[in-house]
């Protein structure tokens, strides 16, 4: 089951369409460990800032400079399409972590680690050979960061859900009234009639399992406001994503991020929907709107690969972390 959920990301992240992920970027960088001793400089580092040359260790961040220290460190983003350098490895591998809890990616005999230089352990072994293979894809001619989306998730949940979860979930509940799934188009408009006929007979269908699973009605609104939900429901979604750790969370998080909708980011968490039925539920109006006025290339078809790479790699992480 493992091995076929990594063919399946590596199926689903195909390079034409992570070469699409241009929004929400988030600045990183790469320290590449080029020591002449295993002891010096073992890993691969990514940090969530930019330190200023000369400051904390001996780690060089070159723009222009020359290189003045066993390793290098070069600024790059997740999302813009940065390439990084040249690839400085020839075997990546996976073992078990040291402590015996975990996984562990190796390039060689660099250790992979977070952006606070902890190893980057995974849970399950199906996660640490998912994210190998990303960095197996790699060219020889560059590093390509953003061909890496579980690498990038791995990362937000061992580094940022931990220590701002509560504000996570917090900005999802707030963003929860206006969800898409409550959303309907008018219904005395000539022009959106036939997306409000489409929104009902997609969206009823997960509206009844909502208040079949919570014992609430979501309330459905015309409003480009948003309507207001009932407390009781508010509260339990509020303590489903209580209950989830930082590996649900974070898968969540990026989902809902990318559909705008708890309820579908919930709903495949639940096993409700499939990557297939969330994209389609997320493109409803955009995809009438293609059949009605046809498709604008280098538009509509690369939103289409964003979104699936975006809503696939956290469906494929969601299921690679699960230990049954």
């Amino acid at each position: 089951m493992a091995s076929w959920m990594a063919g399946k990301a590596l199926k689903a992240l195909n390079p034409f369409a992570l070469r699409t992920l241009t929004s929400s970027a988030r600045s990183f960088s790469v320290a590449v460990a080029s020591g002449d001793s295993e002891s010096d400089h073992s890993s691969f580092t990514f940090s969530s800032k930019d330190p200023k040359p000369g400051e904390g260790d001996d780690t060089i961040y070159v723009k222009g400079r020359e290189r003045a220290s066993g390793s290098v460190s070069m600024p790059m983003s997740f999302m813009t399409g940065s390439i990084v350098g040249k690839r400085f490895y020839n075997e990546v591998s996976t073992k078990e972590a040291d402590d015996g809890i975990g996984w562990s990616v190796m390039l060689d005999y660099r250790t992979l680690k977070t952006p606070s230089k902890r190893n980057l352990k995974c849970p399950t072994l199906a996660l640490a050979k998912a994210i190998a293979a990303e960095w197996e894809y790699q060219l020889a001619d560059g590093i390509r960061p953003f061909t890496m989306p579980l690498m990038k998730l791995a990362c937000t949940a061992l580094e940022r859900v931990p220590v701002t979860r509560t504000k996570v979930i917090e900005n999802l509940m707030q963003k929860f009234h206006q969800d898409l799934v409550f959303c309907r188009a008018p219904r005395d408009n000539d022009l959106t009639r036939d997306l409000r006929e489409l929104q009902v007979e997609k969206f009823s269908p997960l509206i009844k399992w909502v208040e079949s699973e919570f014992g609430y009605k979501p309330v459905v609104y015309t409003s480009f406001f948003g309507g207001k939900q009932e407390d009781g429901l508010v509260k339990a979604f509020e303590n489903v994503l209580k209950k989830t750790d930082d590996y649900e969370l974070a898968a969540i998080d990026a989902i809902a991020a990318a559909a705008h909708s708890l309820i579908i980011a919930v709903g495949m968490f639940r096993g409700k929907l499939s990557i297939e039925q969330a994209i389609e539920l997320i493109r409803l109006e955009e995809d009438l709107q293609v059949d009605r006025w046809g498709l604008v290339e280098g538009g509509h078809d690369l939103d289409i690969a964003d979104l699936r790479v975006q809503i696939s790699s956290a469906a494929v992480f969601l299921g690679l972390t699960r230990k049954h």
